[in-house]
């Protein structure tokens, strides 16, 4: 399917990110693709060169990059750090600030549909940092009042990186292929279905204004997204 929808993505560079760009791409919902950074990508694929445009901005300095996020109808939000990479002030910087920052934008430069990939347990009232800051940003973009926003709640992204984080090499050795294969929408979400998800979602009809979407509807709405080449819809277990 083909239309004249042109997406904004932030947070491209992360894996969530990379997935969801792919799968932009080589589904072709849409003419052009808008990618906003800290730094730009050397694409060597001539379907990223085509289809993608990359434009460089200062998160800390956000206000001074309107401009970036001008002509998008569909944002997808993947902005994400962690407190172990980060620190605590760097998490709420990047998690918070950040994404506050590039969804106020979007709204103002007239945004109908704002995609945010939130956490599983997002909780503005929780104790604990992470969950705590995750509650914190669906909460604000709540606010905003967007014709539409969908904020996903996926459960570990599984994913094969070249930089593993710590819980990440601890899940995979302990999770491994079992719990997929027996239970994959317990405690797992391949990024790739992820990205299936939110692809799809951005032409789903009838709708509610502001939704969020725990790990099994994750699941659900990725098996409903068409493959390129047969037009059929594709079964979580290709993954």
């Amino acid at each position: 399917m083909s239309t004249d929808k042109i997406a904004l993505v932030t947070g491209y560079t992360g894996e969530s990110g990379k997935a969801l760009v792919k799968e932009l791409i080589t589904n072709n919902q849409f003419k052009k693709i808008i990618l906003v950074g800290r730094r730009k990508v050397d694409y060597t694929e001539n379907e990223y060169k085509e289809k993608t445009e990359q434009r460089e901005i200062d998160f800390d300095q956000i206000d001074n990059y309107t401009e970036a996020f001008r002509g998008a109808d569909v944002h997808f939000c993947c902005l994400g750090t962690t407190r172990g990479k980060s620190g605590a002030e760097g998490f709420r910087r990047v998690d918070f600030d950040y994404i506050v920052g590039a969804a106020r934008l979007a709204k103002q430069e007239g945004c109908k549909h704002f995609h945010l990939v939130s956490s599983q347990g997002a909780n503005e009232n929780s104790y604990f940092l992470y969950p705590q800051v995750k509650g914190q940003a669906e909460a604000a973009l709540t606010k905003m009042s967007f014709p539409r926003l969908s904020i996903y709640r996926p459960a570990m992204l599984m994913v094969d990186r070249v930089e593993h984080r710590l819980m990440e090499r601890i899940a995979h050795s302990i999770i491994g292929h079992t719990v997929q294969r027996i239970a994959p929408e317990w405690i797992t979400t391949p990024v790739q279905i992820l990205a299936r998800a939110m692809c799809f979602n951005s032409f789903t009809k009838d709708r509610p204004s502001v939704e969020i979407i725990d790990n099994h509807a994750i699941f659900r709405l990725a098996e409903q997204q068409p493959n390129p080449s047969t037009g059929q819809t594709k079964a979580t277990n290709e993954l």
